[in-house]
């Protein structure tokens, strides 16, 4: 039975990249920033499953710093891994991790307020018989709730933002505009952007009925452009393999090379699902989970206790899926970006990002600086015996023996 379970912690970051002066973001580190943290609110992290997998060993290598944490006998394989895409959003991580880095440059809406031309607002509104819309700005997400969120109530106007990644969000609520308008405005949207280049839609749904109780739900939907060649997940489609995703995997890839989707929202779902899937029957099957709360909820919000909680509730799951593998299943532990609750700004950070890899009875291997996220999908590919693809080094030598 050949399997892989792959988890992204979205957002974990473990180090500042050598590009990372590009982005303004030279210091920052996740991982270490959330641990220093809590040690000085003498809270320490615990997280000891983490710290055998290797976590700890992998952000002390990226960064080139010591980390006051317990030691534990480690039983994963470990490293980190550098990202060779030109921007730092979860497309482009995922993408490359599946083996197709994004080397081009993605279209982004730079002014801060009046974030999207005139032509594209009005093309919009005609096209979806919206009377406007609201926002038309960068900001954060739950910031678009409390500003906008009563007028569009009242008007029925979408509330529409940006950020320094290229995205266009739509907040609705979900009884006062109604969540199948949500969806077909944002396609309608998805249809122009194309022209500019956008590398996301993503319809933000929300309930509520005041600022202070407006709540984004989990009916997000993430419209995505394809990548731009044949992914690790497509090849093993296509070669009669299956690939269940859990959360938002199936929007980030477009769809494309998805056999099953499952939704889920919260960390506990998510690993729920996950566990789900893992106890069953399945061969030539990866199993793909995006863990978007460490991002959503902690990250971009630059919660550091919240962030610290979540990763200490992770690790305690984590025995209980590795307690269901079979003896050849693969875990492989990763992050698509970094998201440094301690940084400036709400936005992703450029950092290295972990590469945890676990098998039953195999013993534990420093797997180093990995040059590109498409290691990961050059070991898949190697492991379910396809076709190689046109970026990245595998490790399943490494790992297996």
């Amino acid at each position: 039975m050949n399997r892989a379970i792959i988890l992204v912690a979205d957002g974990l970051g473990i180090g500042s990249s050598p590009d990372a002066d590009k982005f303004d973001d030279v210091g920052a580190n996740t991982f270490l920033h959330i641990q220093q943290h809590m040690e000085n609110i003498n809270k320490p992290l615990v997280i000891p499953n983490l710290t055998q997998l290797g976590l700890v060993k992998a952000c002390q290598q990226a960064s080139q710093q010591s980390i006051d944490l317990p030691e534990h006998a480690l039983f994963g394989s470990f490293g980190y891994m550098q990202e060779i895409s030109s921007g730092k959003d979860t497309p482009s991580g995922h993408w490359e991790m599946a083996g197709v880095p994004v080397l081009f440059e993605w279209g982004y809406f730079t002014e801060r307020r009046n974030s999207f031309p005139e032509d594209l607002v009005n093309r919009l509104v005609e096209k979806t018989g919206v009377s406007g819309i609201l926002g038309n700005r960068h900001m954060p997400g739950t910031d678009a709730l409390v500003w906008f969120g009563d007028e569009h109530c009242q008007t029925r106007k979408p509330i529409c933002y940006t950020s320094v990644d290229s995205v266009f969000q739509v907040a609705a609520h979900e009884q006062h505009f109604g969540l199948e308008r949500l969806y077909d405005f944002c396609e309608a949207a998805r249809e122009i952007l194309d022209e500019f280049n956008i590398g996301r839609v993503i319809a933000r749904p929300f309930l509520g009925d005041s600022p202070e109780e407006y709540k984004r739900t989990g009916n997000r939907r993430d419209y995505s452009v394809l990548p731009p060649s044949d992914t690790v997940l497509v090849k093993l489609q296509q070669k009669g393999g299956s690939v269940t995703s859990i959360g938002k995997i199936s929007d980030i890839y477009a769809h494309q090379g998805i056999t099953h989707s499952i939704k889920a929202n919260g960390i506990d779902a998510l690993m729920d699902k996950t566990i789900e899937q893992v106890q069953q029957d399945s061969d030539n099957h990866i199993i793909f989970t995006n863990l978007v709360n460490f991002d959503q909820d902690f990250g971009h919000r630059r919660n550091i206790e919240g962030y610290a909680d979540a990763l200490e509730y992770f690790d305690t799951r984590l025995s209980e899926l590795m307690s269901v593998m079979n003896d050849d299943d693969v875990l492989f532990i990763t992050a698509d970006h970094g998201c440094d609750p301690s940084w400036k700004g709400t936005e992703h950070t450029r950092e290295f990002v972990p590469i945890l890899a676990y098998q039953k009875n195999k013993k534990s291997v420093e797997l180093g600086h990995r040059d590109t996220f498409a290691d990961l999908g050059q070991t898949l590919a190697d492991m379910f015996k396809l076709a190689p693809m046109n970026y990245g080094t595998s490790f399943l030598q490494q790992i297996k023996s």
